[in-house]
This record gives C-alpha cells, structure tokens and sequence, in this order.
C-alpha cells in the first residue's frame, strides 16, 4: 500500500491511496469468506460453493465493496501515520478508476484536519476591568426574594379577582365551536400577569368572583407553536373556583431564623452581602479572563474545520440539555413550549460554539509555546475539588477515572494555566 497528499488547502487535505492488486485480491478472498453462507448455489449446500461459482453466478464484483470495508481502513491509517496527519471527521472517499481483477485500486480521501496558524504579541494585551460593587439596594433585593419565596398562598374572600392574584379556574377552549385538544382543564392554577396563558386571557379575568362563569374571548399568536392554532380566534368557558393572593411574612429576626441559620436579622443581611460580594469578585475575574482570552485571539486569522464547530454545537446541547433537567424538564418540552426547533437552537450556538473553539485552539498553541504544564500537585488538588462536588473519596474518583478522563481533566487545567499567564502579562486598565 502507498499513498501521497495530492491537494492541500486551509483545513482539507486530498491523499491518493493506492492498494496493491495482490492485497486487494486477499481482501476479496477474506470477503469470500465472511459472506459465503449468504449465497444458495445449486448443486452445493449452503456456504459450500467456490469462490469463483459464486463470482460467475452474482458478477466478478460481488465481493468488492466488503473487500473495500476490509482493506481500506488499514490503508488509510497507514497514510495518516505516513503523512502526520490527524483527521477531525470521517473521510469522504472516493474510487478513482473502476475496480477490475489484477488491478491496483485507486482511492482519494477528502480529509478535515486542525487549521496551521501562529499566535503572535500575545503578552501585553491592553484590557479593561469592569467592577462590580454591591450596593445596600442589592442586599435589599434578595432580602425581598427571600420574603417572596416565603409567602404563603391565602383565599381570598368578598371581592373580585385583581392583578397579582392566583385563581383556580375550569376551562374549555373552542376554535369554530370545536374543542382543541389542550383547551380544556379543570382545578388550573393560573397567576394574574404572569402571562403564562394566551394574550388576552388572564386580564379578561380581572373583576370576576369566585363562582362566576364567564366567556373569554383571544386570538392565538401568529407564531404559535401549534400550526392548527396559530392566529386563530377562541372562546373559553371559564368558571372561577377560587381566588389566593401572597400573604407576606413580617421581616424580622423570626424570619432570619426560619429561613436561615442565623438569630438576627441583621446577621442575615451580612450574609447576603458577603455572598453578593463574593460573586461580584468572581464576576470581575471571568469577565476579565474572558477579555483577555477574547483580545488575544481576535489577533488571530483562523479558519475552523465545520465538523469541529458542529461537535462543540452538539456538546452545547447537551450541556443544555443537562440543565433543563435539573429544572425537570427536558428538551422535547422546552421545543413546545417555546415553539423553537433543534435547528433553531444550532443556529443561536453558533456563534458562541465557534468563538470557543477558536479560543480554545489559540489557547492549546500558547501553552505549548510557553511550556505550560500541569503539575502533580495541581492535578492531585482539582482531583480532591471534583471528588467534593460529588460528595466522593478522592481514592474512588481516581479509581474510576479513565485514561480519556485523565487527559480531558489535565487538558483543561492547562487551559486554565495558559489563561492565568494571560491575565497575569495583559496590561489592565
């Protein structure tokens, strides 16, 4: 087998593959092999008929494209190792001339590999630092989600529904005096303003009482997530069951006990500006990470192969997915509640995906320039952070990692690194 690089241009590069007639031949007789018991040859029992009955019976080809699966990875291995390449997707493959006994076969690989590019001036980025002060407002406001998060929901009796209120509603949906399947309910909790229902509908209940029945007319968006609905006019038969509102607790040193470890409220104010602080900090130094990360590699002419940002879209979604279900939902749910398709979400990642690739390759090239590497100590530390995040002995972690884990943990400290060293040579303003 041989091979040579015939085209060469940005991120694509064309081999020539050439296999020997010979080993060819014994790709075939391996294929012979593999498939014989699929073939009924009369005269012999099945998986019993020579390789040459069976060639004359189906055509001289029938074992090719099984041989082709046989010899040609081998063949194209071979020719990454020779040429030093490494590929970022699967091949498209090409057969140059028609395969014919005692003959070479002849084939081209389009192959997507990482772009050649340099990183230059990297020291001395000129950044400007944001900060973030947290101001008795701040404190204030989270005090205020905390009251708000433990209201406690109260009926509501002798006067009619207002904004801000929770109603608990029956209701049925006609689109041309047919029900619509999603457009009945009973018992629904419903908030006043939230917006959750159709445009229209929640303010139409403002002024009702509990035991009224009444008629709620909307037009369902234009962008509707269901197309049988969209723009359409419905008629709701509601009826009112009941009507809640919040009923807030008094804010002093009682409720810093119920809600948290602390006896005053004055200690639980503290708290909560100690904590703003401290993310207020870890803002300022992201974002200072990330502009310097960002001014470095805008310096930088690069161009991705598609395959490499469509694996980071993937991953993305993924990620996203993971979180959805920590809020209980998942991504088929998220689609029909907002309407949005996996294309459209590809398409808002975009951006982001190939700015992180981009970044992330400037990043790997500076760590190699500047030597950067991660100790045994460092890695032993994020070891013992990771195994407390979940809740495990370091001994079990390690035990359970493998060698792909290891690598991917030890790539991402030296990222980590490589943007410290940034940061620690940018000049901040």
């Amino acid at each position: 087998m041989s091979s040579e690089i015939i085209k060469k241009e940005d991120t694509k590069i064309t081999l020539k593959i050439v296999v020997e007639a010979a080993k060819f031949e014994e790709a075939t007789n391996m294929a012979y092999n593999k498939m014989k018991s699929r073939f009924n040859i009369p005269g012999f029992r099945k998986g019993k008929a020579p390789k040459k009955i069976i060639e004359t019976n189906y055509g001289v080809e029938v074992f090719y494209e099984e041989a082709i699966n046989i010899c040609f990875p081998e063949a194209y291995e071979a020719a990454l190792v020779e040429h030093n390449i490494d590929p970022v997707d699967q091949p498209h493959i090409d057969i140059v001339e028609e395969i014919a006994k005692g003959k070479d076969v002849v084939f081209t690989a389009d192959v997507e590999v990482m772009p050649e590019f340099t990183v230059e001036n990297y020291k001395g980025i000129e950044v400007e630092k944001k900060e973030y002060n947290v101001q008795e407002e701040d404190v204030q406001k989270e005090l205020d989600a905390l009251v708000e998060n433990s209201a406690r929901m109260v009926s509501v009796e002798g006067r009619p529904v207002k904004d801000g209120d929770m109603v608990i509603i029956d209701f049925k949906g006609m689109v041309d005096d047919v029900q619509f399947p999603g457009g009945t309910a009973e018992k629904q909790t419903l908030t006043i303003g939230s917006g959750h229902f159709i445009p229209g509908f929640e303010e139409q209940l403002i002024g009702v009482n509990p035991g009224d029945e009444v008629n709620v007319n909307v037009t369902f968006p234009e962008e509707y997530h269901s197309e049988d609905l969209a723009g359409k006019n419905a008629l709701f038969h509601v009826k009112l069951h009941e009507i809640k509102e919040k009923e807030l607790p008094n804010v002093d040193d009682e409720f810093a006990k119920d809600v948290s470890d602390f006896d005053t409220l004055e200690e639980l104010k503290t708290d909560i500006k100690n904590k703003l602080v401290e993310t207020a900090k870890n803002k300022e130094v992201q974002e200072l990470e990330s502009s310097v990360v960002n001014a470095v590699s805008s310096k930088v002419e690069l161009t991705i192969p598609n395959a490499v940002i469509e694996k980071q879209i993937d991953q993305m979604i993924r990620d996203f997915e993971y979180s959805l279900k920590l809020q209980g939902l998942d991504l088929q749910t998220y689609f029909q509640i907002t309407g949005a398709k996996e294309e459209d979400l590809k398409v808002q990642m975009r951006d982001e995906a190939e700015n992180k690739v981009k970044n992330d390759l400037v990043l790997e090239k500076i760590s190699k320039i500047e030597n950067v590497e991660v100790t045994e100590e460092e890695f032993n530390a994020e070891l013992e952070k990771i195994a407390g995040q979940y809740k495990q002995e370091v001994e079990t972690l390690k035990s359970r990692l493998r060698e792909q884990d290891i690598n991917y943990i030890k790539e991402n400290l030296t990222l980590k690194k490589t943007v410290d060293f940034l940061v620690e040579n940018a000049k901040v303003i």
